[in-house]
């Protein structure tokens, strides 16, 4: 099957120093562009983002900053990417949520108006979702092959998701799943560790996310300022901002974190909170 086009269209992903569009920088731009004849062209770049690389960043996509030293910058490769997409319409995975605003923003520090209101952006994880939406209605048809009625009421709710994880465990229990690392394993058994174990955010410190850990298994923030750094060296560097904290619109279980961080970590930290 050909793509039905009338002009090129540009699939394209970036990878990035973070997902904050204002202050984080691509550091590699892969395009792939399809003629409406069906001729393919591709493009490939590591970008040097004048900015360090977190070391939890580089863990998921594997790019240091030794590996973009001596790269040239976005400033620099500007004028060829902009030649590269143009009259492309665009396309990607989550694109019109992360790579096509960040995208933007890298030309506009450039001075290059990147005009997209005459092309046309395709999403693909858009269509996806709402062809396959994500819905315990969705997942009870899916998975069970019924209908949920008495949706949104808890009895029915929680009967159906019962039956969903049984459903799962019988469809998934023989399958392999291959990690981020590569790394192939059978986790979806009749067992409830592994079914944690599997389904279980375990690069949270809190319940939703605010803290981290890093590879080393420190906490670190995933949020504001100090993304990226231990938490422990903040607060003892910064205690105001443990203060500003615990005085903040934060979930109680974040507070509990953090105040056990404290308490472990910082001489004289059961002084801090009760000064608090």
């Amino acid at each position: 099957m050909q793509l039905n086009l009338k002009r090129p269209i540009a699939f394209f992903d970036l990878e990035t120093t973070g997902i904050n569009v204002v202050r984080d920088r691509i550091v590699e731009i892969s395009i792939y562009k399809v003629m409406p004849n069906g001729d393919t062209e591709s493009m490939t770049k590591l970008i040097n983002p004048t900015i360090p690389i977190p070391e939890e960043v580089s863990a998921i996509h594997g790019i240091r900053d030794e590996d973009v030293a001596n790269a040239p910058t976005f400033a620099r490769l500007a004028p060829t990417l902009e030649q590269f997409f143009q009259h492309c319409d665009l396309a990607g995975y989550n694109s019109n949520k992360f790579d096509v605003p960040m995208l933007i923003e890298e030309f506009l520090r450039c001075g290059i108006q990147f005009d997209i209101r005459k092309r046309r952006l395709v999403d693909v994880q858009n269509i996806f979702h709402k062809m396959e939406p994500r819905t315990l209605r969705a997942a009870y048809k899916f998975y069970c092959g019924k209908e949920l009625v008495n949706a949104h009421e808890a009895e029915a709710d929680t009967r159906a998701t019962y039956e969903i994880l049984l459903a799962q465990i019988k469809r998934y229990q023989e399958e392999d799943y291959e990690d981020r690392d590569g790394q192939v394993s059978r986790p979806v058994k009749n067992d409830i560790q592994a079914l944690h174990d599997f389904s279980y955010n375990h690069n949270n410190a809190d319940l939703v996310g605010h803290i981290g850990y890093n590879k080393d298994g420190k906490e670190i923030f995933k949020f504001g300022k100090y993304k990226g750094k231990l938490v422990e060296d903040v607060f003892k560097k910064e205690p105001q901002y443990f203060d500003w904290m615990m005085k903040a619109d934060f979930p109680l279980s974040t507070k509990n974190v953090i105040q056990s961080i404290i308490l472990r970590g910082i001489g004289g930290g059961d002084k801090i909170i009760k000064d608090l």
